[in-house]
């Protein structure tokens, strides 16, 4: 049995990842450049060095007996040297798939899994040459972007000229925009032997491209859609012959069909509900597949819903630093607090979230509209 886990990454995803690792009675060790990460305040040893640096990474090897990692930007060439030397997941191919928008969404397409229509943006030409079909539409840029950052919205080739320039005139996806009724995103944990799990479809509202609001309660996502989602998702992660957990996110449109939007290779921001909500959370299945522990089945017992705290609830309306309502929140029952032990407030950064448990969707969305009018959070029940 492997004895110590390593996180390449010390952010608040290795943090609750340690947290779990810890429950299960095993040593952990994380790698992050920033001293006192939220991860290396908890975990057992943190290795400060940056993700490029080749020392770092014997480090992490020499500590540990098997690697993971928290976000899927890390450098190839760190996933290729941990590979090379301790049992790392996920494979360093579906990571590299995963870094660029263009290869997830030829990979989609190999799994049959349907995308809105889109072209790929390599020069000025490709630009051009964009049918006006496809408009309006939203560029993106292929690599390095997340929580909406790296897209610009689009109505006809020359704002979308304009746009791909200022993006610099890097690789970009350009895809259609289409008439969405809700997003959701499946997460499923699958082991070195093929097994996969999976946990209920949950349903999301964004606000300005970051994650506000996750719903987790039977019928959040219609049940004929969720099975089909589970079966795109499992399709998705066995092409890519993956190891441990993977979030898919998928639009549903208001004619009743869907596409997939994106996928990362971790755990995600929409499945922090289960820490609370299910007998085995995201970050316990991810710990079980990095491990070669057995992968079991997850249960959900209690509705819930997730609420993200962005560094926005710690300002006044004069971007003043004060304290949010905790005493107020937590006098309520079923409210679980989870704080990620980072000490800069920055509006948008995510520093924290609240997850609701309850017995019932109508229960758990009340409990959710007091705790949002308490702490000034956007929210609307379902």
């Amino acid at each position: 049995m492997k004895q110590t886990l390593g996180v390449l990454g010390g952010g608040q995803l290795a943090r609750m990842l340690v947290q779990a690792a810890q429950r299960m009675g095993y040593r952990t060790v994380v790698l992050d450049p920033t001293p006192a990460s939220p991860a290396g305040q908890i975990s057992h040893q943190q290795i400060v060095a940056a993700y490029d640096d080749p020392k770092g990474w014997q480090q992490l090897c020499e500590a540990c007996d098997a690697i993971t990692t928290e976000f899927e930007n890390v450098p190839a060439a760190a996933l290729e040297y941990l590979s090379a030397h301790k049992p790392t997941s996920p494979p360093a191919p579906a990571v590299a798939i995963a870094q660029d928008r263009l290869l997830e969404k030829q990979h989609f397409d190999r799994c049959s899994v349907r995308c809105a229509p889109y072209r790929a943006l390599h020069n000025l030409a490709d630009v051009q040459a964009l049918p006006a079909s496809l408009f309006p539409a939203i560029i993106k840029t292929a690599r390095l972007g997340y929580d909406g950052k790296g897209q610009v919205s689009v109505v006809d080739v020359e704002q979308a000229q304009t746009a791909w320039q200022q993006l610099g005139g890097v690789p970009c996806v350009i895809e259609q925009k289409l008439a969405l009724a809700l997003e959701c995103s499946v997460i499923v944990a699958r082991n070195a032997q093929g097994h996969t799990v999976h946990f209920a479809p949950q349903r999301n509202d964004h606000h300005n491209g970051i994650l506000a609001t996750t719903y987790a309660f039977a019928n959040a996502v219609p049940q004929h859609l969720a099975d089909e989602l589970v079966q795109a998702t499992t399709r998705i992660a066995k092409g890519l012959d993956y190891v441990g957990v993977l979030c898919v996110e998928y639009f549903v449109l208001q004619d009743g069909t869907w596409v997939v939007n994106e996928m990362a290779p971790r755990p995600h921001n929409s499945g922090h509900y289960t820490i609370d909500a299910c007998d085995h959370s995201q970050f316990d299945l991810q710990a079980r597949t990095t491990l070669q522990l057995p992968l079991v089945p997850p249960r959900q017992h209690s509705a819930a819903i997730m609420l993200n705290l962005l560094g926005d609830v710690w300002l006044d309306a004069s971007d003043k630093l004060r304290t949010p309502r905790w005493q107020q929140v937590q006098a309520l029952p079923g409210v679980h607090l989870h704080l990620y032990g980072k000490h800069d407030v920055k509006p948008g950064r995510k520093m924290g979230h609240i997850t609701l448990t309850a017995a019932t969707a109508h229960e758990v969305q009340d409990k959710a509209a007091q705790v949002a009018a308490l702490l000034d959070l956007p929210f609307e029940a379902i």
